[in-house]
């Protein structure tokens, strides 16, 4: 399964990051199918540059993004807004059906 999800570069407790579309079983710094932008945290405000085209081509195809990509991609209006938490448990007894 395809993955959009971020590549770390940059030195030690100097992080960038790169938005990456790769195989969901390679590691974080493995080879990636194709670079569709950047992010980095340490800048003020931080810096999120993808190229949107390539982002909804690789949705379209269905690429699954990460948590952290999911988030931007929301505010950047690529996706819809996400489904967070979980449904409340139903608590209420079910009658049995006596024939």
């Amino acid at each position: 399964m395809l993955k959009i999800r971020l590549k770390r570069t940059g030195r030690r407790g100097q992080p960038h990051y790169r938005i990456v579309v790769m195989e969901s079983s390679s590691p974080r710094d493995g080879r990636s199918v194709e670079e569709i932008g950047y992010y980095n945290p340490r800048t003020q405000p931080t810096t999120f540059e993808v190229d949107k085209d390539a982002a909804s081509k690789w949705l379209l195809k269905g690429a699954q993004p990460s948590d952290t990509i999911a988030q931007y991609f929301v505010k950047l209006g690529l996706m819809k807004s996400l489904k967070r938490g979980s449904k409340k448990p139903n608590t209420t007894k079910k009658e049995k059906k006596t024939e």
